[in-house]
């Protein structure tokens, strides 16, 4: 049986990564209460969640990508 190569689990994995966070913002999104405002100085920008969620995804992918390599 073999393995899946890494570049075609990763063509899997990247999309279904910025899916998952895209709608897991959203619903963080949709459930704050209008009364629970914070201000947007104190709020980290969109960019830099995406930036930081693509960090972790990339660091989960290396960690796969190494272990199918040793395997």
């Amino acid at each position: 049986m073999a393995l899946p190569s890494v570049w075609n689990v990763m063509r899997v994995v990247i999309p279904f990564l910025l899916v998952v966070g895209l709608l897991s913002v959203r619903l963080v999104g949709a459930s704050q209460d209008s009364g629970s405002v914070i201000p947007a100085e104190s709020r980290p920008c969109v960019d830099c969640h995406a930036f930081e969620f693509m960090q972790r995804a990339l660091q989960d992918l290396k960690k796969t990508a190494y272990n199918l390599d040793t395997r």
